[in-house]
């Protein structure tokens, strides 16, 4: 059997990763009705997101890394994962959908060092999206964000219609300081050709090695003071362990902070959609990344954007809510689907991603009361955790 191509998708938080997931969707099934595309998802928190919106969708099979880093402390989990996926969904193709804080060089040196050891995966390319409208503010602060915009085979420039073509070209010739030779395409509001983004046969991925990536992170780094060391030991899956010093030691994972919020009531109680939405009204777009949630309203809520298809009333009041420097869409939850464990039974599960050093203050407010509260005012359920 041929083994299965992997294709990587990476992008710094709000980029709009799954929405150019889910818009291939249907260009492989109407290509072949009997297309399986299977998902694995590393969320950041403890909250499945962004895969439970797959599991609404016609995709086959989904598998999720939560509360860590898929190239760092979660990379041992990679294999187990991708081998759930070929033994339970039998697919097509793989597309490992990173966290918005992912290197995507070392995670492309795994997936390679997993298909010469198993012959069960080939992998197709490094997807890099980058939201134009916001990149030049985190392009500015994250290591991460430039790191993603060089190791890849391919960039999707999104979100580029809002902000402008000065903005484009500013963002056109920011990537260009890379220098890096790398195809790019623009999507249309997050739709881009299954045939520019699968097929690639990205030679950059497959031909990176441990000398590059640490090369690279000696020269973009200060002698090695930005070194993100890391060791993966992994023997309790397959016997391998591994050592990767990589040059930005404050840790990528450094440049965000998550907070962990639940809102917990009785199995009627519903959320305060007035409330909900003076939340996402004033969090600021430099301070907040991602507001990603899973909740129960007591009325239908509204999107940010007009032009956006407005979502339709459930009966149950479920919502998944997503939330990107300043606009938002929620996405009923399909009856009948099995939630994830993660936010199975909770009146609301929410991750909240930070700039550095805000997230204690945004902490204190929301525990402070007024944002999130049940229908009727009850706010005594509410816990707040900062996770990292």
């Amino acid at each position: 059997m041929a083994p299965i191509p992997i294709t990587i998708i990476t992008g710094f938080l709000g980029s709009g990763k799954t929405t150019l997931i889910l818009n291939l969707i249907p260009q492989l099934r109407e290509q072949n009705p009997e297309y399986k595309l299977a998902l694995l998802k590393n969320e950041f928190g403890d909250l499945a997101i962004d895969s439970q919106l797959a599991s609404n969708s016609a995709i086959s099979g989904v598998q999720e890394l939560l509360n860590g880093c898929i190239c760092c402390n979660l990379v041992g989990q990679l294999g187990p994962a991708l081998e759930e996926l070929r033994k339970t969904v039998s697919p097509d193709r793989i597309v490992v959908e990173t966290s918005g804080s992912a290197f995507p060089a070392t995670l492309a040196l795994e997936v390679n060092r997993l298909a010469r050891e198993s012959g069960q995966y080939v992998l197709d390319g490094v997807i890099s999206v980058i939201d134009v409208e916001n990149w030049k503010g985190y392009e500015d602060t994250s290591y991460t964000a430039r790191i993603q915009a060089r190791y890849t085979d391919l960039i999707v420039f999104n979100k580029w219609e809002t902000a402008g073509e000065d903005r484009y070209d500013e963002c056109l010739d920011r990537v260009g300081d890379l220098e890096v030779d790398v195809a790019k395409v623009k999507s249309d509001k997050g739709w881009v050709s299954k045939n520019l983004v699968f097929g690639i046969d990205g030679g950059l991925a497959q031909e990176l090695t441990d000398t590059d990536v640490i090369g690279d992170h000696k020269t973009n780094g200060t002698n090695g003071t930005n070194g993100h060391a890391h060791s993966h030991s992994n023997g309790h899956t397959n016997g391998h362990s591994h050592t990767h010093s990589h040059g930005h030691s404050h840790g990528h994972q450094g440049e965000v902070e998550v907070l962990s919020i639940e809102l917990s009531g009785d199995k009627d109680a519903r959320i305060s959609t007035e409330k909900l939405l003076g939340l996402l009204q004033s969090a600021p777009k430099d301070e907040a990344y991602r507001i990603k949630a899973v909740l129960s309203l007591s009325s239908t809520p509204t999107n940010s954007d007009p032009d956006v298809p407005q979502p339709e009333a459930n009966p149950s009041g479920r919502y998944i809510l997503n939330w990107a420097f300043g606009r938002w869409t929620f996405t009923p939850v399909i009856q009948g689907i099995q939630e994830h464990g993660s936010s199975q039974d909770a009146t609301l599960r929410m991750t909240m991603i930070f700039s550095r050093y805000e997230s204690n203050k945004w902490k204190k407010k929301i525990e402070a009361g007024g944002f999130l509260q049940l229908e009727g005012g009850d706010a005594s359920g509410l816990t707040v955790k900062k996770m990292f």
